[in-house]
């Protein structure tokens, strides 16, 4: 499975997911079972899927309906540093450097280290929070010092 695999979302699965998303949280609303069976039509086949499982279909939907590329990835996928720059949009020695001042959690095999993907969403979400901080604390100082007026 190829964890980082960012593709456009064109404008024809963008409508498509549009519309299939506004109809299946309808749906969603009125269901009360935990496990379900869905029809496709064009085979005729019935499957059980979780409704759990639906919920996330749904949210799926709602991102490409957005034009937001989705990846779906377990939680306890370990990543390398390569892949885990790529995550976060930097180079890899950047990275290695993160991981060694002890910034984000790793485990070595052998020589090679490896990242929990559970532990890069973690740091990236703290340094998004860190940034909006830091944005607020400049708007204010900006505001203090009447930097907006004309």
């Amino acid at each position: 499975m190829e964890v980082l695999d960012f593709k456009k979302v064109s404008k024809k699965e963008q409508s498509a997911a549009m519309e299939s998303y506004d109809a299946l949280a309808a749906t969603i609303e009125r269901l009360h079972s935990e496990i379900l069976t869905i029809e496709i039509e064009e085979t005729e086949e019935k499957i059980k899927i979780p409704l759990s499982a639906l919920k996330l279909l749904a949210s799926i939907l709602k991102d490409i309906a957005q034009g937001t590329p989705v990846s779906i990835v377990p939680i306890t996928t370990e990543l390398t540093t390569q892949a885990a720059a790529e995550f976060l949009g930097c180079s890899r020695p950047h990275v290695v450097k993160l991981l060694e001042q002890g910034k984000i959690n790793f485990t070595k095999v052998g020589k090679h280290r490896r990242i929990k993907y559970e532990d890069l969403v973690r740091y990236k979400k703290e340094m998004k929070q860190n940034q909006n901080k830091l944005i607020t604390e400049m708007m204010a100082f900006d505001e203090k010092h009447g930097l907006y007026e004309s």
